[in-house]
């Protein structure tokens, strides 16, 4: 995949465009935050999109905790749900930010995989989210902002 063009920097969309129609039998990909909420998609309705990142969020979570709980450390590299007729694999993409992609099952795991890995790899700067800090409720007087 090419490097960022300027212009198109702050919207992401167009790179899960590119990626979506560069791997044969992909459906859609989405950039989310690690806690689940939706940046940029590609190939989903808005509805859709909400209900795949607060899956993929949990999905990485699950993934965390059974590296947390069996020695196999925290950090996510890929998790891949295999189902009749669909496959999700979800990777980290920068730090606090999760790409996800349903394609059909007729997609080339290894390609989609890899292609995945390069668009993480070259963009992490503009896929970093922080994270959010809790905020106090009004008039409480304490609180991260």
């Amino acid at each position: 995949m090419a490097d960022l063009p300027p212009n198109q920097s702050s919207d992401l969309t167009w790179l899960l465009s590119r990626l979506v129609e560069t791997v044969p039998h992909t459906r859609s990909a989405l950039l989310l935050s690690s806690d689940g909420m939706p940046k940029y998609f590609h190939g989903l309705t808005a509805d859709d999109a909400d209900r795949l990142a607060a899956l993929a969020s949990s999905l990485c979570s699950l993934a965390q905790r059974v590296g947390s709980s069996f020695g196999g450390g925290d950090g996510i590299r890929q998790v891949n749900a295999e189902l009749d007729d669909v496959i999700l694999l979800v990777t980290a993409a920068g730090a606090g930010t999760v790409l996800a992609v349903l394609a059909d099952r007729d997609v080339n795991a290894g390609v989609l995989s890899y292609e995945m890995g390069q668009l993480s790899k070259k963009v992490p700067t503009y896929l970093a989210t922080p994270a959010r800090h809790d905020i106090a409720a009004p008039g409480s007087g304490s609180g991260r902002a």
